[in-house]
């Protein structure tokens, strides 16, 4: 058993921060900016919530966290009432969050500094994955770092990979979106395709994603696009700010992502729809409607 903290509650965050402690038997102190929430959670899960995402790192052999983006990040790692600030040396840091990789690499050096190792680690897998502790979660870091945070990070994962150093993990993050975003644009015109042709789309999705088509997302959202039905799941607003991490990240490194550059503006037009909160899958609606 380690002594944990986990910062961040969200769709993701609660449920991961609840198998660190039903599932690893780790003791948890979690924090959340909204307080309400994190007492909810120790009442429910039987840990423990702080007042200050130092507070909760306290004494811990690791911190995880996942909030929403770099700044959000930062605020939660760094300054006075940071994690950082109260970890000590040889513990570790474990970032889930989706972010930059330049910010994964800030992170890492300044963790060093005092001491502390760092992984990159955000995960894949959705609300679902969350909440059934299988998400599949690839890290950047040290070896030896990796290694011990390793056993922990299984207590929410059915899959974990060190995938090179630091920033590494957020890069493959990247990877995952964009082959997302493509996978779903395909889907969106082949179920918009086949209800045009007057098909039974319940039988066609069971027939190909036997094949060569298949994919998590036809198992999972194929029959549920054809419905028009997109209030659950990874949402737009989520979507389109990883996309905004995967583009900024190809103008760097000189990858060409034209697809998913225009795959990042149609869900700009679902934004504009009111989409923002609806399901990633939402993709369709562009083209079932005027």
């Amino acid at each position: 058993m380690a002594k944990t903290a986990f910062i961040g509650l969200g769709v993701m965050g609660y449920p991961m921060a609840g198998h660190l402690k039903s599932k690893g038997g780790h003791e948890v102190t979690v924090f959340n900016r909204t307080t309400a929430k994190a007492e909810r959670w120790a009442d429910e899960h039987g840990g423990d919530f702080a007042a200050t995402p130092r507070e909760a790192a306290e004494g811990a052999d690791f911190v995880f966290t996942c909030v929403g983006n770099d700044d959000d990040l930062r605020n939660v790692v760094l300054g006075a009432d940071g994690v950082l600030a109260g970890m000590r040396s040889g513990a570790v840091l474990v970032d889930n969050t989706t972010a930059s990789a330049e910010v994964a690499r800030e992170l890492a050096a300044v963790a060093a500094e005092q001491g502390v190792g760092f992984i990159d680690a955000p995960v894949s897998g959705g609300q679902a994955g969350a909440e059934n502790g299988a998400l599949t979660v690839m890290c950047g870091g040290d070896k030896g770092v990796y290694d011990k945070a390793e056993p922990v990070i299984m207590a929410f994962a059915r899959a974990c990979r060190l995938m090179g150093e630091s920033g590494a993990g957020q890069l493959t993050k990247m990877v995952n979106q964009i082959c997302i975003a493509g996978l779903l644009q395909g889907l969106s015109e082949g179920v918009n395709f086949g209800m045009k042709a007057g098909l039974d789309m319940e039988a066609v999705l069971d027939v190909i994603s036997k094949g060569a088509a298949g994919s998590w997302q036809m198992e999972n959202r194929g029959g549920t696009m054809s419905k028009g039905a997109f209030d659950f799941g990874f949402a737009v607003d989520w979507m389109r700010k990883d996309l905004a991490i995967c583009l900024n990240e190809a103008n760097r490194n000189g990858a060409r992502l034209p697809a998913t550059a225009l795959i990042d503006q149609f869900y700009a037009q679902v934004q504009q729809r009111g989409g923002g909160r609806w399901d990633t899958s939402s993709l369709v609606h562009l083209l079932a409607t005027d």
